[in-house]
């Protein structure tokens, strides 16, 4: 009976613990409602040119909703999400690494690093992948360092 109730309390707080640890990265995550990256397809960024998804092709990841401009990119998605996800929640890579801020970003504005997605904002005749291009290797130093603050 002991080993019974051991069990299921391990199962109950490692529950609970998924539960909070997916809530805090909806919370931190560039959404519009539960939708990353306003709707566009994250494999087509990868494809060279980032294309609106559909509705009707979504997936959610660790209750982060995508959606997807063809079955196709949606399955090699969930084969592999983490290939795919932005980073920094799809907050802006320049402003995440300059000032360590979430700053909305333009979706068409994006660059792969290392097989990594990044996006920036670009409006007002400020296109910061033009900043980052600069100075790239110690805003990414310093822009992962400070996403972990937000994820911990």
């Amino acid at each position: 009976m002991k080993k019974q109730i051991i069990g299921l309390l391990v199962v109950f707080t490692m529950t609970v613990t998924w539960a909070q640890n997916q809530s805090k990265r909806i919370e931190q995550f560039n959404l519009d409602g539960k939708v990353a990256i306003m709707g566009y397809d994250p494999v087509t960024y990868f494809k060279g040119k980032p294309e609106q998804g559909k509705k009707e092709l979504s997936a959610i990841h660790q209750g982060v909703v995508y959606y997807f401009s063809t079955t196709a990119n949606k399955e090699a998605f969930t084969k592999n999400p983490t290939n795919y996800e932005p980073q920094y929640g799809g907050w802006c890579a320049y402003a995440m690494g300059s000032s360590g801020e979430k700053v909305e970003i333009n979706p068409e504005t994006f660059k792969i690093v290392d097989g990594k997605l990044y996006l920036f904002y670009n409006a007002f005749f400020n296109n910061t992948l033009k900043s980052w291009n600069k100075q790239e290797a110690t805003l990414k130093a310093k822009a992962d360092a400070n996403w972990k603050k937000f994820i911990k």
